[in-house]
Formats: C-alpha cells, sequence, structure tokens
C-alpha cells in the first residue's frame, strides 16, 4: 500500500501586494548600504537612496491610504490586491516603516560613521570643531546663511510659518529672559534654506574630510537670532506632506488643467510624517506634533541627521576614486563609412541605442543635428522619468 503523501500546505497568496513588493525592493537598497564589500561611499550613496525612496512611499503611498481613511472609505471600500483594507494596510505599514528607519539608523550609525572615520572622513558637531574650523564656517555663515534666515516666534500675532514638503527646520523652546519663569515658554522656529549645500565642507588635518551639516551649524548661533530669550532646549525638524494627485473628473476642465492646478498644490498638502531629532524635548515634540495634526505614530524620533537622503553630497564632495565605483564610459555611436550626418544614417536603418551602456551624447548630438537642420520644423519626444 502506497504511504500517503503529506498535506500540502496551501499558499496564501502567490504574489507581493504592490506595498509589500516596494517594501521589499528598498530593503534591498539598504542591503547594499550594509554590505561592507561594496566601496564605502557607494555605501553611503545607497542609504541616501534608501531615504529618497522612502520619502516618496510616504508622500504617495501612504498619504493615499490615510486620504482614502479621511474620506471613509475604511470599512466600505472593497479589499485591496492584498485582500486588506485601508486601515488594515496602514497598520501593517506603521510597524514596517518604523522597523525600517531603526535599520537606516543603525546602518549609519554602526557601520557606515566609524568605516568613514577610518577613511578620516568626519561629519562634526559644532562643539568638535578645531578653532581654525570654527572661524571658516563662520564666514560661510556671515555670507552666505544668515542673510537668507527668517526667525519666528509663535504667539498670536506669529503664526506658525508655513513649512514646505521635505523642508528642514529648526525649532526651539524660548523664554523671555526679562520675566524669568513667570511666563510659559514659546516655541521658535526657523527654516533651513534650500538653496544651500546640507554639508558645509570644513578646514582639516592633511589627508581629511571634514564637514559640518548646515543645520547644526545654524543650530550653534540660535542665540543671536532670538536675543532677549533664552534656549531651553532645541531640534531639527522636518515634515513630509501628501504629494499625491487628486483629479476632479469634470468634463469642464482638461486633464492638463487638473494636473497644472494639483502641482501648484502640491506642496500644501497635508502633513504625513515628521522626522526629528532623538534628542528633542517632548515639549518640542508634542507642540509641533499639534501643529502638524499628526497622531503620534506618524512621528518618527531620528538617531542621526533628520534627512538621510542629503547624505548623497558626501558622495560628490568627497573625491576619493578609491572610495568609489570605476567610472563606467558608455560606447560611442559612430556614424557609418561614407556616410554625412545622423539623418542619412536612419534613412539606411533604424539605429537602437542601450543605455547607460551606449552613451547618450548621440541622442544629444541628433536633437543639436535637427536643431541645426533648415528642413526641420518640430522635434517631439517621449520621456520617461
Amino acid at each position: 500500500v502506497p504511504a500517503k503523501k503529506a498535506p500540502v500546505k496551501a499558499v496564501k497568496t502567490l504574489f507581493f501586494s504592490r506595498d509589500e513588493s516596494w517594501l521589499r525592493f528598498n530593503q534591498r537598497v539598504l542591503e547594499e548600504a550594509q554590505d561592507s564589500t561594496n566601496p564605502l561611499l557607494e555605501r553611503v550613496k545607497f542609504l541616501a537612496i534608501t531615504a529618497s525612496n522612502l520619502d516618496e512611499f510616504v508622500e504617495i503611498r501612504v498619504a493615499g491610504i490615510l486620504q482614502r481613511i479621511e474620506d471613509g472609505y475604511s470599512v466600505v471600500q472593497p479589499l485591496d490586491e492584498g485582500g486588506l483594507r485601508p486601515q488594515e494596510r496602514l497598520d501593517q505599514l506603521r510597524v514596517w516603516l518604523r522597523s525600517f528607519v531603526e535599520a537606516q539608523y543603525r546602518c549609519w550609525n554602526e557601520q557606515l560613521l566609524p568605516a568613514m572615520l577610518a577613511e578620516k572622513i568626519r561629519v562634526l558637531r559644532w562643539e568638535e570643531l578645531s578653532d581654525e574650523a570654527r572661524t571658516k564656517a563662520l564666514e560661510f555663515y556671515e555670507s552666505e546663511i544668515d542673510p537668507l534666515l527668517t526667525p519666528v516666534t509663535i504667539d498670536p500675532s506669529h503664526p506658525f510659518p508655513r513649512v514646505l514638503n521635505k523642508a528642514r527646520g529648526l525649532a526651539l523652546l524660548l523664554r523671555l529672559k526679562r520675566k524669568g519663569n513667570k511666563v510659559a515658554p514659546v516655541l521658535g522656529v526657523v527654516t533651513v534654506p534650500r538653496s544651500l549645500p546640507r554639508l558645509v565642507p570644513l578646514p582639516g588635518a592633511e589627508g581629511c574630510c571634514d564637514f559640518i551639516l548646515l543645520h547644526e551649524l545654524i543650530e550653534s548661533q540660535v542665540e543671536r537670532m532670538f536675543r532677549g530669550y533664552a534656549v531651553l532646549s532645541r531640534s531639527a525638524f522636518r515634515v513630509t506632506r501628501n504629494s499625491n494627485l487628486y483629479l476632479q473628473e469634470e468634463e469642464s476642465r482638461s486633464v492638463l488643467e487638473s494636473v497644472r492646478e494639483e502641482l501648484h498644490n502640491r506642496r500644501k498638502g497635508d502633513a504625513v510624517r515628521m522626522e526629528i531629532e532623538a534628542s528633542a524635548s517632548e515639549e518640542i515634540v508634542e507642540r509641533l506634533r499639534t501643529n502638524f495634526e499628526l497622531e503620534p505614530w506618524q512621528v518618527f524620533r531620528t538617531d542621526g541627521p533628520v534627512n538621510l537622503s542629503r547624505l548623497m553630497n558626501l558622495y560628490t564632495e568627497v573625491r576619493r576614486p578609491a572610495l568609489k565605483y570605476p567610472a563606467f564610459a558608455g560606447k560611442e555611436f559612430h556614424l557609418s563609412a561614407k556616410t554625412a550626418d545622423i539623418f542619412e544614417e536612419l534613412r539606411k536603418g533604424d539605429v537602437m541605442l542601450h543605455h547607460p551602456f551606449d552613451s547618450y551624447k548621440a541622442v544629444e548630438d541628433f536633437i543639436e543635428a535637427g536643431a541645426a537642420d533648415e528642413s526641420v520644423i518640430s522635434m517631439k519626444q517621449t520621456l520617461y522619468r
């Protein structure tokens, strides 16, 4: 009598959900940052990419789910491709997001920072700077940063300033010196200019690459901005807003008009996430959280730079080829023998280019040739981001 086969365990699903598939992809990017066999600056770059990816996921996917819940679809809406309703999907994402952010900062603090230090690449705090470095940093502050700053104290006559999507700010808890403890502390806010580099290079010992984060430099000078106030505590923060596009399907409006209007309002979406330094006082966190109308789970305390995507600047600022992948140059496209220009080449047959293995310069030359050709009336391209 043949032995009975063990029952086959039912497979719940053969596919990952849309969100899970994306999350697993970003996890693989993080694994590249954690991989010590990769060049150091490439690992920093991979970590920055995970942060940039996460920003997009939060401002589009998470924001979209929150929008559906707010619109009342949490019960009546059909199940998604993973068999979950919006609130169930959000509950899953909350757990994953928290875990992923913790893994990002472990990678930064426990792996990348020590490896950078071994290569004499340092991201320093203000109190760690030498006298020479402080002098240079202050010169940069006076000439490039100070003219762009607008410090604000929040009170009935000064409402909370509009914080743009993914812009970094400094929040400060302030108390009037002349009134001492008789009055409650107020909140001060300084928006960090986006037009300036997030990492300010500093003079250092020979062979060293020293930097200070832009918000650290601004933070060191806040007493000058808020004269008459005692600074009780301070912290950098960053808010991610809903950047999803909600098109009104009206016959009177074309899709182009709808997109144009939504792009105009893109930075004015509701806050979806707030990142703030782990050292921030509870009072600052709560005041900001209340202002941005966020739930406690939407606040992410960071054990390191508030915006990891800006670490991409390290890759470009540190000119150490040994810490990067070897430079790659695509194959140049050449016209066939006895062919005068690209148009004559195309009359003979199609040209297929495979980027980045083929150089993109061929496309640039093609457009320039068209611009110079009197027979060309217009040029149109279909572009994919």
